[in-house]
C-alpha cells in the first residue's frame, strides 16, 4: 500500500504553473462597395460585346447567365435579367438598388446586356 502512495506522491510532484492561452484573431471587415467599371452608354468601349449586343442579344445574354454561373435559358423568362443584373451587382458590390436595375434593364435591355457583359470580362 505504502509503495503505491509513494507512486501517487512522485507523480503529483510535476505542478503545471502555466494554463493554455486563447489567441484572438479580429478581422476587418469593409464593404468595398463600388460603382460599374463603364457606364451604361459605354458601349463602344468594347466593340466586339457591342456588335453581339446590337445585333444577337440573346446569344450574349445567354453567354453573361453562363459565365454568372447560371442556366443559359434565364434570359428567356420573364423578368429574369433584373434579376441576373441585380446577382451581378451583389457579387461585385456594386452600388444601386434593385429599382435601378428594373429601370436600366426596362428602358434600355440592351445597354443594361452589354453593361453586365463588360463587368463581368473587366472583373474576370
Amino acid at each position: 500500500m505504502q509503495s503505491v502512495k509513494a507512486k501517487m506522491m512522485t507523480y503529483q510532484t510535476e505542478v503545471i504553473s502555466t494554463q493554455p492561452q486563447v489567441t484572438v484573431t479580429s478581422y476587418a471587415v469593409s464593404t468595398g462597395s463600388s460603382d460599374w467599371s463603364s457606364n451604361l452608354c459605354d458601349c463602344c468601349d468594347d466593340c466586339g460585346i457591342c456588335i453581339c449586343g446590337t445585333f444577337i442579344p440573346c446569344i450574349l445574354g445567354c453567354k453573361v447567365a453562363q459565365d454568372h454561373g447560371d442556366s443559359c435559358c434565364l434570359p428567356f423568362l420573364p423578368g429574369a435579367l433584373i434579376a441576373l443584373r441585380t446577382s451581378i451587382r451583389d457579387k461585385y458590390q456594386i452600388n444601386g438598388s434593385i429599382c435601378d436595375d428594373w429601370l436600366v434593364m426596362s428602358c434600355c435591355p440592351l445597354c443594361g446586356l452589354c453593361q453586365m457583359a463588360r463587368e463581368q470580362k473587366m472583373r474576370g
